[in-house]
């Protein structure tokens, strides 16, 4: 009977958050290593988690990641992955290989993975919504110069027509961080910048990013330190001090560009940690960082 009871308190706790978000639209960027996990409960929690918000009248994004894959199909095709600040370097063979992991296998697998659980759910290429420029990275080295990370770019549009129709459909999208550039090619882009780019765009609530770390941390070391709370003036201290760092330093800008444009809060989340999504929003303690105006 106590059981029972604590289900039932649990469900009490997520009523005033249903309420208070029904017909809010949501943008979850999926990505890390859990993506990969050999555990089906791990790879599917996120599509469970999605089909949740569908039934209490959220309205989800998804976009998706997919680093590992890429790199298991580079090496498979004797193409050796090489970074620049933490940006894949992709010459015209890489990003072959980018658009069809991403777009072509891995899109398809979430929409897929969604539907199993009863959801609704509809994949986009990510040419078919993004426009990018080329992204030049600053030489640290040699200040003034520029590095060249081949077709990387950065999203500058979002092409919102199909994912409002979605929307009113009842319809998840799932979008694959690829981009349409100036030139007309396919461009490899942040899976954090896409995401961020979509909730700016939509007017979303909340962004929640997934990866495979509890949150942003103090000590990268220590996994139990774990910002909680984190204010959007509070950025550049820690980006001084080397808290915001490498990986983070995109998705960190993304939360703080998303919120600066009306985003209501932004969620780190491990997507090791079964439902962490539903945990993050339906319960007064929350989990990982929450980024606040």
């Amino acid at each position: 009977m106590q059981d029972l009871i604590a289900k039932a308190n649990t469900l009490l706790e997520a009523l005033p958050y249903i309420q208070r978000f029904s017909g809010a639209t949501f943008v979850v960027k999926y990505g890390g290593s859990f993506m990969d996990s050999p555990d089906p409960a791990v790879r599917n929690g996120v599509a469970r988690d999605v089909v949740f918000l569908e039934a209490v009248e959220i309205n989800p994004v998804v976009v998706h990641g997919g680093g590992k894959a890429i790199t298991r199909a580079m090496e498979k095709a004797g193409l050796k992955p090489a970074f620049v600040q933490g940006h894949r370097v992709t010459d015209e063979a890489t990003v072959r290989i980018v658009d069809e992991v991403l777009s072509r296998e891995i899109n398809p697998e979430v929409v897929a993975a969604i539907r199993s659980f009863g959801g609704a759910a509809k994949g986009f290429a990510g040419p078919d919504i993004f426009r990018c420029r080329k992204l030049w990275l600053e030489d640290k080295e040699r200040p003034g110069e520029k590095l060249d990370p081949g077709y990387v770019g950065e999203v500058t549009e979002v092409n919102t027509a199909p994912l409002l129709e979605c929307i009113e459909q009842g319809v998840t999208p799932v979008i694959s961080p690829t981009a349409r550039g100036e030139d007309g090619h396919v461009y490899n882009c942040n899976a954090d910048v896409a995401a961020a780019q979509v909730a700016i765009a939509l007017k979303a609530k909340r962004l929640v990013f997934m990866s495979d770390v509890p949150g942003l941390l103090r000590d990268p070391k220590d996994p139990d330190s774990v910002i909680s709370h984190l204010k959007t003036g509070e950025v550049d201290e820690l980006k001084r001090q080397g808290v915001v760092d490498k990986g983070m330093i995109p998705k960190v800008d993304s939360a703080v560009a998303a919120i600066r444009a009306g985003v209501e809060k932004v969620s780190f989340v491990d997507g090791r940690v079964p439902h962490a999504v539903l945990l993050e929003i339906f319960t007064d303690a929350g989990v990982g960082t929450e980024v606040v105006r």
